[in-house]
């Protein structure tokens, strides 16, 4: 089978491709300097502002009144960002907006930034215990950690795998709807991979439970962090192997379920997710994705 280059598939901007800008996320203990950046996180919220521009701007640490403990997360390029630990007074123009709110924010480097603030927040807030003793938990002094004093219980930062699927037939492909979620619009089926899985058969049998479908040509596309749930998503193609009819749905998970041809499809305008850019992928090139970046 011909292999195709990896410049054949539709490159969309997900949240993550920054370049040329770096991320960095070497671990360090340094004190926050006056122009350096401060997350302030509360109850799924983050303080920002918008220039004229209607670019995103989070506080600096001149910013607020008084003093302010500032616990050091990441940098990009040279823009270094902290997390405000305690209660802050919220500085002059700045409002608390939901971070879930903000996957579209521009300049794209903020977005990934704060969502990958937000998931060092959440984590640092879940581990202030030791789960094993209950102890008081501290941060590590060589690696980004958290240590019980006490037992020695150490924990790290929480990341959870999961598969994006497109299941392809012909010129179609399975779109679905969340059941009991905010989000309404259609998404690829998708699940999380369970202990002792690999990343195909974690396909095979989401696939299977979300729509009854057993598949094969199961193809690797790419893969994305998605910070605001603690995600690793790795996305992959494939197609019925066999009945292609969907017969039965997990009412659990999905409220919809169907095929839908490539000249039914709308274009993801701004495809920060690596599902909107597996679906605009499919739309311009069809089930040639079936034949992967690799034999």
């Amino acid at each position: 089978m011909r292999k195709i280059s990896s410049a054949y598939f539709l490159r969309g901007t997900m949240i993550q491709e920054i370049a040329p800008k770096k991320f960095d996320n070497t671990y360090c203990k340094d004190a926050a300097n006056p122009d350096d950046t401060v997350f302030v996180f509360r109850d799924g919220k983050v303080l920002i502002r918008y220039d004229i521009n209607s670019d995103a701007v989070f506080p600096k640490l001149s910013e607020f009144s008084g003093n302010v403990s500032a616990q050091y997360l990441f940098k990009i390029d040279d823009e270094r960002y902290f997390r405000a630990q305690g209660d802050v007074f919220c500085p002059d123009g700045y409002e608390y907006e939901s971070v879930r709110s903000l996957r579209h924010i521009t300049p794209l480097y903020r977005n990934f930034a704060v969502m990958t603030a937000y998931q060092l927040d959440s984590w640092y807030r879940e581990n202030t215990y030791c789960g094993r003793c209950a102890h008081k938990m501290i941060p590590g002094t060589k690696e980004r950690s958290m240590v019980c004093p006490d037992c020695g219980n150490t924990v790290y930062p929480k990341i959870c795998p999961a598969v994006i699927i497109g299941c392809v037939h012909g010129d179609s492909i399975i779109v679905s709807r969340y059941r009991g979620r905010s989000y309404k619009n259609y998404a690829l089926l998708a699940g999380f991979v369970e202990i002792g899985e690999t990343f195909e058969e974690t396909v095979q049998r989401e696939v299977y439970e979300e729509v009854g479908l057993k598949v094969k040509n199961i193809r690797y596309y790419k893969s994305q962090p998605w910070a605001i749930d603690s995600d690793f998503l790795m996305g992959f193609y494939c197609e019925p192997d066999g009945d292609f009819e969907i017969k039965r749905i997990d009412e659990e998970e999905l409220s919809e379920a169907l095929w839908i041809s490539r000249d039914e499809m709308e274009y993801r305008e701004d495809p920060v997710s690596l599902t909107s850019e597996m679906m605009n992928t499919f739309k311009k090139f069809g089930n040639a994705v079936l034949r992967g970046r690799k034999e």
